[in-house]
């Protein structure tokens, strides 16, 4: 997945998830499955079609101008719920053509998301993308798979059926195949963006936890408790066992890193020795 870097993009996205509000405001599950479904259509045909693409997203032209361009080729192919979230994208000020790509696929996630917390599995879809990206992460021809652009996507889609296929939420099946088909670097990078923006739809933090040992239910409910204290805000826990640790945690929060495991010590009494 790529990250909006773009103060312009950012804003057209706001935007938009807007719009993507109001679409799937009483909406069904399967109206919401198919809301995604069409955004993902419509970003797959900007990738497609290069001139099409250009005049969308092309910021210099009247916002009434793309709206028109876009009603007029899109209206018969979308629902009454997808057509007004496209037309807010374009009508929007996006950076480039990319990001307005980029931009249609984070809004269909994060259709999908929605749908996942209305149903109340939004704890268990972050928890399996979480998992995903773990597994993939540490099987190395498996990320190179997944992760290669010019690797068939019915192929990847195929390998990510048998690893997942009703082992997991139907939404995170959907949003692990939709990640493989366009892969923006490693696929386990994005689909620990994609736990983080699950964790985001609920407003928490998420800590990324490695521990030496395996921590109980009840010591993963203190540790969220703990670190809700010390940032004022919840907490998600997203857990990973290594050994190599030594023992102890180290937690990781953004940019900060709080290491009490035995290896962190040592290394730290080590660079006390040395000063």
């Amino acid at each position: 997945m790529s990250t909006l870097v773009n103060a312009a993009s950012r804003d057209a996205l706001a935007a938009t998830e807007l719009q993507l509000l109001q679409a799937t405001d009483g909406a069904a599950a399967a109206e919401i499955t198919g809301l995604a479904d069409e955004l993902f259509g419509v970003a797959e045909l900007l990738r497609r079609e290069a001139t099409l693409r250009r005049a969308l997203a092309d910021a210099s032209t009247d916002p009434r101008t793309r709206e028109d361009l876009a009603r007029g080729l899109l209206a018969d192919r979308l629902g009454g719920r997808a057509l007004p979230v496209v037309v807010e994208a374009v009508r929007s000020r996006w950076s480039s053509a990319k990001d307005l790509i980029s931009g249609l696929e984070r809004l269909a996630r994060t259709a999908l998301l929605v749908q996942a917390e209305r149903a109340g599995r939004l704890d268990a879809v972050e928890d399996e993308l979480f998992r995903l990206g773990r597994i993939i992460g540490g099987q190395v021809d498996l990320e190179r798979l997944l992760s290669d652009p010019t690797t068939s996507a019915e192929g990847k889609e195929a390998v990510v059926d048998q690893l997942i296929a009703g082992k997991v939420e139907e939404v995170t099946q959907s949003l692990v195949r939709q990640l493989v088909t366009h892969p923006q670097g490693r696929v386990s990078d994005g689909l620990e963006e994609l736990a983080e923006l699950s964790a985001k739809r609920r407003e928490r933090s998420v800590a990324h936890v490695r521990s030496a040992t395996p921590l109980s239910e009840e010591q993963q409910q203190r540790l969220a408790s703990t670190l809700q204290r010390i940032y004022s805000r919840p907490i998600a826990i997203h857990l990973e066992v290594d050994p190599d640790l030594g023992g102890g945690l180290m937690v990781r929060v953004g940019d900060e890193i709080i290491d009490g495991s035995v290896v962190g010590r040592l290394q730290s009494l080590r660079r006390d020795l040395a000063d």
